[in-house]
């Protein structure tokens, strides 16, 4: 039997894109930092997305069922603690620029790239649900710096350009 503990450890070895994942609707405006974000397939446009049942912000998605998956560039490690702390969901959403796509879900004006979707299906495993979301807006910046975490910490993935 593998321990939580010695996984999760593993785990820290694995290289992840940071996430602001968002959602607005019925049941209001909710996001949370998220590094559980991967595609299913490009046809059609999916993502998954997975989180805790024990956030605070969890019920909420599911009845709003969009969210957007707002990845997160090197300018960005504040607002990735942000939303991954205690703070209230007015204070979170103070910081950064945000819009809208098809879904209404908050759209990070400045992301690398914003993935709007609606959530499909959800599928409970041990203490996470997996949103599996349909791609139905995208908005890409310019940016070539992406945010990672490794090893518990975050870096600076991409290409510095000289002029």
């Amino acid at each position: 039997m593998i321990e939580a503990t010695d996984f999760r450890n593993a785990m820290s070895s694995l290289t992840t894109a940071v996430s602001v994942v968002t959602t607005q609707g019925p049941s209001g405006v909710y996001g949370f930092t998220a590094s559980a974000v991967c595609s299913v397939t490009d046809n059609p446009p999916t993502l998954l997305v997975c989180m805790n049942h024990t956030s605070r912000s969890h019920g909420h998605f599911v009845e709003n069922k969009i969210l957007t998956v707002n990845v997160l560039g090197t300018q960005h490690e504040q607002l990735s603690n942000t939303f991954a702390s205690k703070l209230s969901v007015d204070d979170r959403f103070k910081e950064g620029s945000w819009t809208e796509l098809a879904t209404g879900a908050p759209v990070l004006e400045d992301a690398l790239v914003s993935f709007d979707c609606e959530i499909e299906q959800i599928q409970q495993v041990g203490t996470h649900s997996i949103f599996i979301c349909r791609v139905v807006a995208i908005k890409q910046s310019q940016q070539d710096e992406s945010l990672v975490y490794f090893n518990r910490a975050y870096h600076q993935v991409g290409q510095v350009q000289f002029s």
